[in-house]
């Protein structure tokens, strides 16, 4: 197998230049991948899927009357990010979080950026994230979003741009630690010649930040990961990050709110709690505040949270930053809070609640990709050049009905990398998913997820779309050209 025949055609490729010939950071793994004996390359893809399948590392997806669970697909040939780039991206996303943070700090408390006019108000009070019961909290540090993933994009110009902001449960960080496992025993002395930045301290330094942020006075807190159940989609990964931790597993029935405190039922009895993992959205973590009908929250919960006795990871409320339709205001809320202009700039959005944009996505929905605001896995979603008639008049339909709900954005051509198809490589489109932690400081995972859209010309991502993933490495700096790997 051998990359004579791979086409990078009009897109930016992660490893190779126009012509075929590898980017210079990248040498030593083509001289790698080129040494191999034939057939070794898709053996090893056997084995790994085969580590995935017996690892148990997988997802459910929705739809059907029950959920199928499926192995997450996996391909071997890493992403690689020289160092020169990942330092952009890590100054990027710090200057993001921060602004981020002290939005939805400002959005429940002052509002000056409402009042200053610097974001339309009533974009922010209709989003469907706001929660008005979360005016007035003050979560401990004033830290809102301890853990985010944000999804960046490479057109074929070769910038980063940012896609989205998951703040309230991100999730996939389990497979990027399992990815790094099962490829540093598949290619270990590329690994090595390389100097790949490691991720394994990731649980160590996610386990810090939640400790950092614990209620004030709390010299050991009790740390826990709270999670909907085995039925859901991320369940594999809830319970792989609690035995990271070094930290209980609960659902909301292991817990109560006993003598004003949230505490775990054990077989000493109920021992107090203090920081809360959560991986269950803001509409079921507490019936007496939000949904009433939730069976997977603890009743209570928000009041103890709003004395500040116990900790939630991510804070109630974080939500109204996964609004796409906020999204579309980030490069305002970086020069209003920080007086920076943006490092990872957004791409370009249109937003159909203001008349002449909407007219416009309205006129160009074959060209144009439009997302409905409050929805993620690669739903709600129109990809315009890909779509038929009739499903570019349904979205109008939709958009002229609820503008509100609905934004646009050109159709990126997206970096692609090489991926094992068969006996031979072929180019699949890419994004990245960066986790990034805040406690004590700001700490960014170098590397994070590459989702890879395994089908063919595909632009979607998704696992639940038939996506895959791949690991992602970040040199600590680049090899020299001439470097070659001793076999």
């Amino acid at each position: 197998m051998n990359f004579e025949n791979y086409q990078t055609e009009t897109f930016y490729d992660e490893i190779f230049e126009n012509g075929g010939r590898p980017r210079k950071s990248m040498a030593p793994l083509i001289d790698r991948l080129k040494s191999m004996p034939e057939g070794d390359l898709t053996r090893q893809q056997k084995a790994a899927e085969s580590a995935f399948l017996n690892m148990g590392i997988t997802f459910t997806v929705y739809g059907n009357k029950q959920g199928t669970e499926k192995i997450f697909p996996f391909d071997i040939i890493p992403r690689v990010v020289p160092n020169a780039e990942w330092q952009v991206i890590e100054r990027g996303l710090i200057q993001r979080i921060q602004a981020l943070n002290l939005f939805i700090d400002d959005v429940y408390h002052d509002q000056r950026i409402l009042k200053d006019k610097a974001i339309p108000k009533e974009v922010v009070t209709t989003s469907f994230g706001f929660r008005r019961q979360c005016v007035g909290l003050k979560p401990s540090k004033r830290v809102w979003i301890h853990i985010t993933g944000t999804d960046l994009v490479r057109d074929k110009d070769g910038r980063y741009y940012v896609l989205e902001d998951n703040l309230r449960c991100p999730s996939g960080v389990s497979y990027v630690l399992e990815n790094r496992n099962v490829l540093k025993r598949t290619l270990p002395q590329v690994f090595q010649d390389m100097r790949v930045k490691p991720v394994d301290d990731y649980p160590h330094k996610l386990l810090d930040a939640l400790r950092y942020v614990a209620p004030e006075g709390v010299d050991s807190p009790r740390v826990v990961v709270l999670t909907p159940g085995s039925f859901n989609s991320a369940y594999y990964e809830h319970a792989f990050l609690a035995r990271q931790l070094g930290v209980q597993l609960v659902e909301g029935r292991d817990l109560a709110v006993v003598d004003g405190y949230v505490k775990m039922r054990t077989t000493k009895g109920y021992e107090r709690v203090d920081v809360i993992y959560r991986r269950v959205d803001d509409d079921f973590i507490d019936p007496q505040v939000f949904r009433s009908d939730s069976t997977l929250g603890v009743p209570g919960l928000m009041e103890v949270y709003r004395k500040g006795r116990v900790t939630l990871a991510n804070a109630a409320g974080t939500g109204i930053a996964d609004d796409k339709g906020i999204y579309a205001y980030v490069p305002h809320m970086i020069r209003y809070y920080l007086q920076q202009d943006p490092i990872l700039p957004n791409v370009p959005t249109f937003v159909c609640w203001e008349e002449p944009q909407r007219k416009y996505v309205l006129e160009n929905l074959d060209k144009l990709v439009v997302k409905a605001v409050n929805q993620a896995g690669g739903y709600g979603m129109l990809v315009g050049p890909h779509s038929s008639r009739a499903e570019q008049e349904r979205f109008a339909r939709l958009i002229e009905a609820n503008p509100r709900d609905y934004i646009a954005q050109p159709t990126l051509a997206l970096s692609r990398v090489p991926v094992i198809v068969d006996d031979h490589f072929e180019g699949r489109h890419v994004d990245l998913r960066p986790y990034v932690l805040y406690g004590r400081d700001v700490y960014v995972m170098p590397g994070g997820l590459t989702r890879v859209a395994l089908k063919k010309g595909s632009l979607v991502v998704n696992s639940s779309q038939g996506g895959g993933s791949k690991d992602t490495w970040v040199l600590e700096d680049a090899p020299a050209a001439s470097r070659k790997e001793d076999n």
